[in-house]
């Protein structure tokens, strides 16, 4: 699973505002324990990949982050003993009393819907944000760790098709299959004939050169405002409200937070922003067009002029 533009307003804005709406929310959750506050930065999340079209890859991350955010949500309240109201209490040998208190089941429920939304922010981070384009912000600053970093993006999905396709020749020979360190030492060898091709490319290229790449000047689409003025809408909600003490929730000693229309009004207001620049779809054909002048390896190629005459 990875990055694959599609036909939605997200995928048309730029990787530096698609990144900034998904760290709004992550940092939402972290700055937050109101589980209104922490549901809404969820459904948040969840709205704007149905709305992008990467639903079905949020749903595999669903069934693997489920799990885990369950084990946190279990093994909260046997490892922390605080809070005033013991629901449940038993002695096993050699460790003595263990009381399981209300508190601290509630709070091992907010720290796992808090790693599940944030899970879901990281993963429509990595489905609607071109890494290429990613990567392109930094080149200016140090070109060296940015092509670097392109590199290793993409060389791994590289080496781990090397490694199934090695792996099902191997299985179509009769006798023992060859263990994983015989896997491994093939790849190994394979990747390291990569490089030698690799960087020879590069230094035919120019890249040993190593000079600051110019400036490519891509003008701000209605995309790029709208996801850019809610990410800095979401940044100022989370901040100020959290200045400002709104959605206070404390689960220690006692369960303690604000349920008024207040709170309820702040954490739809998350939704809300986030998921309110979706309603413009005009021009997103177009970007795919503007791609093509800023080419991605995860971008569709646009048809040559002469495969069109061959047509």
């Amino acid at each position: 699973m990875g990055y694959r533009r599609r036909a939605s307003p997200l995928h048309a804005a730029r990787a530096a505002v698609g990144c900034g709406l998904c760290a709004a929310l992550a940092l939402t959750a972290l700055l937050y324990d109101h589980p209104l506050v922490l549901g809404a930065v969820l459904v948040a999340a969840l709205g704007a990949g149905l709305a992008a079209g990467v639903g079905r890859e949020l749903r595999r991350t669903l069934l693997y982050a489920i799990p885990f955010t369950l084990v946190i949500a279990l093994l909260n309240p046997l490892v922390s003993h605080q809070g005033l109201t013991v629901i449940a209490w038993f002695e096993p040998p050699l460790i003595g009393r263990l009381d399981i208190t209300l508190e601290a089941v509630v709070y091992g429920g907010l720290l796992g819907l808090r790693a599940l939304a944030m899970i879901v922010c990281f993963a429509l981070f990595t489905f609607v944000v071109d890494p290429d384009e990613l990567l392109r912000l930094f080149r200016r600053v140090s070109m060296r760790s940015a092509l670097t970093a392109t590199l290793a993006t993409r060389m791994v999905p590289v080496l781990q098709r090397d490694g199934q396709r090695i792996a099902d020749a191997q299985r179509c020979r009769p006798g023992i299959p060859p263990s994983r360190l015989t896997l491994v030492r093939a790849v190994a060898g394979g990747a390291l004939d990569r490089a030698v091709e690799v960087a020879a490319a590069l230094e035919v290229r120019g890249y040993g050169a190593l000079r600051r790449p110019p400036r490519m000047r891509r003008p701000w689409s209605r995309h790029d405002l709208a996801f850019g003025a809610a990410a800095l809408a979401v940044l100022a909600l989370a901040v100020g409200g959290r200045l400002a003490g709104a959605a206070a929730f404390e689960a220690y000693p006692l369960i303690e937070g604000s349920w008024s229309v207040a709170t309820f009004t702040f954490a739809a207001a998350f939704v809300v922003v986030s998921l309110l620049p979706f309603l413009d779809r005009k021009g997103i054909g177009g970007t795919l067009a503007q791609s093509a002048r800023f080419p991605s390896a995860n971008s569709p190629a646009a048809p040559s002029r002469s495969a069109e005459a061959d047509r």
